[in-house]
């Protein structure tokens, strides 16, 4: 056997098998992972090193074949040995270190979620150009899942964090909040109502007054809004800038004219169902403010499957300009959020907290109005 594949035992020739403690509550297959991981850390075992077989590895501990087989594969799944079907288990590379005292955490309610995918994007072009790593987390819209992954953040030793919650109460939850009182630098992007916590966003409420002055200006007379699900602070907010430009412009609020999405977390199919159903009121408005771009897309698709025209039947605003809206059978008017610059300057504000600068606890910037087709009329506009 030549010295690219000597085995446990060869390697072991001047050593003492280590015997395993039977009276320790450690279990037996962890007893010989760490036996493993020090024979590699104290250079008895290099990189590329054949292990011995499962039987004789058996033999050396004094366990079973099952016990043996579970302690690789938790040493391949730490990435510490890697297998070779027919040739045996070999030493792995082992994988780059991170260095934690430059790390950021992100975390995001929902990788999936076009809107934070932006966010993404500009986040980390920020975190690279400054010389930071990046350990991202997707909390998969799991409140749980989420608040363990910030605590695992924090036991990493990570800078500081930009948060993306998951919550639709749009309050920090008790695990931000003990951030806040522990002093640990983070910054959240997702809309927040709390006015002591870091936040970067938009101004919700201007944002939804542009829309339905837009709609106003058009010519459309009977406004409707589709809001969030009920309970979602960040649609009442919206809900607000609406209201105040039907009262500027001296349109009446009719609440038989909101449609809260029926779903949380599944705007896209609850802007359909809304749809589905809108035309078999009696009397339905001509023109919705959409809480924002998912639902409208949602809702432009069942109305245009059951024959409808939009904007000549209804016309709709979003508000995100997600991609998506850009190439929709008929392209999206929507409310823009300066996506790169919310990215930017969350973690400009985070690199002031971490270095503790003093910094705004609050950034606000201005939305922009994206006129494309759904609003459009094919008649006179006014």
């Amino acid at each position: 056997m030549d010295t690219e594949t000597k085995s446990l035992y060869q390697k072991e020739e001047t050593d003492r098998p280590m015997s395993i403690d039977f009276t320790n509550p450690k279990p037996l297959y962890l007893q010989i992972v760490e036996s493993i991981k020090a024979k590699i850390s104290s250079g008895q075992l290099h990189i590329g090193d054949q292990i011995s077989s499962h039987s004789e590895l058996a033999l050396h501990y004094g366990v079973s074949l099952i016990t043996v087989k579970k302690a690789l594969n938790e040493l391949i799944r730490q990435g510490l040995l890697y297998s070779r079907i027919g040739k045996g288990t070999f030493v792995a590379q082992p994988p780059a270190s991170v260095d934690f005292n430059r790390t950021i955490g992100l975390m995001l309610s929902d990788l999936k979620n076009p809107f934070f995918s932006l966010i993404l994007h500009s986040i980390e072009q920020k975190i690279s150009e400054n010389g930071y790593n990046l350990l991202l987390s997707n909390a998969s819209r799991q409140m749980e899942k989420e608040e363990s992954r910030i605590q695992q953040f924090q036991q990493l030793g990570v800078d500081g964090m930009i948060i993306a919650s998951t919550s639709h109460i749009y309050r920090a939850t008790e695990t931000i909040r003990r951030l806040k009182h522990d002093h640990f630098p983070f910054v959240m992007v997702s809309f927040v109502a709390d006015e002591d916590i870091y936040y970067v966003g938009t101004d919700h409420e201007l944002g939804a007054f542009m829309a339905t002055e837009h709609l106003i200006r058009q010519g459309y007379e009977r406004i409707g809004y589709i809001s969030g699900e009920r309970g979602n602070l960040l649609a009442d907010l919206r809900q607000q800038g609406y209201r105040r430009a039907l009262t500027r412009y001296q349109r009446p609020f009719r609440p038989e004219f909101i449609f809260p999405l029926p779903m949380k977390f599944r705007d896209f199919e609850s802007g359909y169902k809304i749809g589905k159903r809108f035309f078999q009121s009696s009397e339905f408005p001509d023109a919705l403010f959409v809480y924002n771009d998912l639902s409208a897309l949602g809702f432009e698709t069942a109305v245009l499957e059951q024959g409808y025209k939009i904007p000549d039947d209804v016309a709709i605003i979003g508000f995100d300009d997600i991609e998506q809206g850009r190439y929709a059978p008929v392209p999206l008017t929507t409310i823009h959020q300066p996506t790169e610059e919310i990215g930017r300057m969350a973690f400009e504000k985070l690199s002031k907290l971490i270095k503790k600068e003093p910094v705004e606890i609050r950034t606000i910037l201005k939305p922009q109005l994206i006129v494309r087709e759904t609003c459009k009329r094919s008649r006179n506009e006014t």
